[in-house]
């Protein structure tokens, strides 16, 4: 078994005990009402942009996400929140250095023995969610969990759910398609976003993702026979049958949406074992980005 199929089938558990961590970290996660900021690089910026749409969604108030490297730094807010495995990334070391004094920040990490510790105003670690494999899994979902019970939205049902995700088969056919397209709506666009990332990431596999909407504008005429797309959440009316009519294979989103993505971690896995590819140590990668100066 590879690192990541270790670690990725430890989600259930990793998602629980976040969740009865949530109260404990509240003192440092944004409080209702604060405008907020949530950064991150590569997957953790994919997990920023689903925990903003949340608290947003959620009414508790205005809440951006950003690429750490792209952070407008024009913009006041109440807090920024960091999300980085590793600690030692240089975009996140950078921004929250540049913050600090200024904006009210917290990290989000599973290793507090980096120079985050020093970096990051406060931190919430989340250690027992460490990874070895470059390719992130269960750090990543974990780090929403604990902000989705912060929110009050983690809902029982989710780790059933991902429970469920790592014992049911994957459909038939889809790890020999060619082609992936997973589509998101609200807080759901950034899964489908790292849906594609793991699939790049581990199976060096043709991968993209859309808003589900604007799924029709355009992206749509890649699909055929061959290809696959797959809904992270509910589908909007009749999106499920023109991609049939296309003769593409069509993936409803049942699960919780944070079940589904599990669902495409084990994709990603096993269309790396067909290709006869390493999924812990995918080419050009590195499991953080570390700068020179």
């Amino acid at each position: 078994m590879t690192h990541v199929e270790d670690e990725l089938t430890s989600q259930p558990e990793c998602w629980a005990r976040a969740a009865s961590q949530a109260a404990h970290h509240a003192k440092v996660l944004p409080a209702p009402g604060e405008r907020v900021a949530i950064v991150g690089c590569g997957t953790s910026y994919f997990m920023a942009r689903a925990a903003a749409a949340l608290r947003e969604g959620a009414g508790q108030g205005e809440t951006d996400a950003f690429a750490a490297s792209e952070f407008p730094h024009g913009r006041r807010y109440d807090r920024v929140v960091a999300l980085t495995r590793s600690g030692t990334t240089t975009e996140i070391l950078d921004l929250l250095s540049r913050l600090k004094g200024a904006t009210p920040t917290t990290a989000v990490t599973a290793d507090p023995d980096t120079p985050v510790r020093t970096a990051a105003g406060e931190l919430a670690v989340l250690d027992f969610a460490d990874e070895r494999s470059v390719v992130q899994t269960r750090f990543a979902t974990t780090a929403l969990t604990l902000l989705r019970a912060h929110l009050g939205l983690h809902p029982d049902a989710a780790v059933t759910d991902a429970r469920t995700a790592l014992a049911e088969p994957l459909p038939e056919g889809l790890v020999e398609c060619g082609q992936f397209t997973f589509l998101g709506r609200g807080w759901t666009v950034g899964l489908a976003d790292e849906a594609g990332l793991k699939m790049r990431e581990a199976a060096l596999a043709w991968a993209e993702a859309y808003p589900a909407m604007e799924y029709r504008h355009g992206p749509i005429s890649v699909s055929t026979r061959g290809s696959a797309t797959w809904m992270l959440g509910d589908a909007p009316d009749g999106l499920a049958q023109q991609v049939r009519d296309t003769g593409a294979l069509w993936i409803a989103g049942r699960l919780d949406p944070l079940a589904e993505l599990v669902r495409v971690q084990r994709l990603a896995v096993a269309v790396a074992a067909s290709r006869g590819l390493d999924p812990d140590s995918p080419r050009h990668l590195t499991r953080s980005v570390i700068l020179a100066p």
